[in-house]
C-alpha cells in the first residue's frame, strides 16, 4: 500500500501491519512454547487468544465510528493552531518524540483515574503475556478520554492526520513489547521502551505496580520516577481478576462495578465525583 495513502487514512496503519502481528504470534507459538521455552503464562490458550482477537476488533471499530467525530474536533482545533508546521524528517522526528511523551502522561492517568482505569483494565486483566495481550484493548477509550492528550499537539500545529499517524504508529510499535520471548536488549534497555520494561508495567506485584507508562521511550519513566527494573519474576494481571474469557465481561465489567458505586443512594455529588476521580484500587 502506497505510504502517503496511509498517512491520509491513518486508520489503516494497524491492518496494514497485522500480517507482521500475526507472523510474530505464529512465530513466537511454534518456535517458543512448542519447543518448551517460554513459562506456562507466556503460552497461547484457545479461549483467550478469541477474547483478544475479539477485543481487537471491537477496539477498532470503535475508533474508526469515533474517529469521525474526533477528526473533525481535531481540524476545528488546528484553525486556533499556534504555528504552521511544516512535515520533515525533523518535525516528524519532534512530533513522535512530543506524542510520546503525551502519551506517557495518558498512561499515566489511565492507571490513576478510576474513569480511565475502567477502559484500561481490559489490556491488564489478562494473567499472561505473549504477542496476543498486545490486541487485548478497549472499545470504551473515546470515552474514557483518550483522544484528549493529543489535543496539545494539534494545537501546536501539527496537522491531525499526521498526529493520528504519530499514535497509530507509536501504539503499533508498542505490540512488540509485549512479549516473554526476549529477555533483554542490551543497552537499548536505557533509552527505549522494552519487553523486560513492560512485562514490568503488567506486574501485579507490588513493587511493579503502576511502574514504566512508557510507549516507546523508557526516559520518560526515569525522568518522572516511575521506573522500576525487572528483577523478580513477574506476576501477570491485575489484584481484582476478572476471571473471564466473555470479550463484553472483560470490557464493562469495572465501568459497572464503578457505576454501581456511584449511583449509591446518599453520597454527595463531591463524593460521586471523587469516586470516578480517585485512583482504582484493582
Amino acid at each position: 500500500m502506497d505510504l502517503q495513502l496511509i498517512i491520509d487514512h491513518p486508520e489503516w496503519l494497524l491492518i496494514v501491519l497485522a500480517p507482521i502481528f500475526l507472523g510474530l504470534m505464529a512465530a513466537e507459538y511454534l518456535l517458543g512454547q512448542k519447543r518448551g521455552k517460554l513459562p506456562e503464562n507466556a503460552h497461547y490458550h484457545l479461549p483467550e487468544v478469541l477474547c483478544n482477537f475479539t477485543l481487537a476488533g471491537m477496539h477498532q471499530l470503535a475508533d474508526l465510528i469515533t474517529g469521525l467525530i474526533i477528526v473533525k474536533l481535531y481540524l476545528w482545533l488546528f484553525g486556533w493552531r499556534l504555528f504552521d508546521i511544516e512535515m520533515t524528517a525533523t518535525t516528524f522526528m519532534l512530533l513522535l518524540v512530543m506524542q510520546d511523551f503525551f502519551y506517557y502522561w495518558f498512561h499515566r492517568a489511565s492507571h490513576r483515574v478510576r474513569w480511565m482505569w475502567a477502559a484500561h483494565v481490559a489490556h491488564h486483566s489478562s494473567e499472561n503475556m505473549n504477542f496476543s495481550t498486545a490486541f487485548r484493548q478497549s472499545l470504551m477509550y473515546p470515552i474514557a478520554g483518550m483522544w484528549l492528550f493529543w489535543v496539545p499537539l494539534v494545537i501546536i500545529g501539527f496537522e491531525p492526520k499526521w498526529v493520528v499517524f504519530a499514535v497509530l504508529l507509536n501504539l503499533g510499535l508498542q505490540f512488540f513489547v509485549h512479549t516473554q520471548w526476549i529477555r533483554s536488549l542490551g543497552w537499548l534497555e536505557w533509552v527505549f521502551n522494552t519487553p523486560s520494561h513492560h512485562r514490568v508495567h503488567h506486574g501485579r506485584n507490588p513493587q511493579y505496580i503502576d511502574k514504566n507508562y512508557a510507549g516507546v521511550l523508557i526516559i520518560w519513566d526515569k525522568l518522572f520516577a516511575t521506573f522500576e527494573p525487572e528483577v523478580e519474576t513477574v506476576r501477570y494481571g491485575v489484584t481484582k481478576p476478572v476471571e473471564s474469557f466473555n470479550p463484553l465481561v472483560v470490557t464493562f465489567k469495572s465501568w459497572q462495578e464503578m457505576l454501581k458505586e456511584v449511583s449509591q443512594r446518599g453520597l454527595s455529588l463531591r463524593q460521586r465525583v471523587k469516586l470516578v476521580l480517585s485512583p482504582p484500587d484493582d
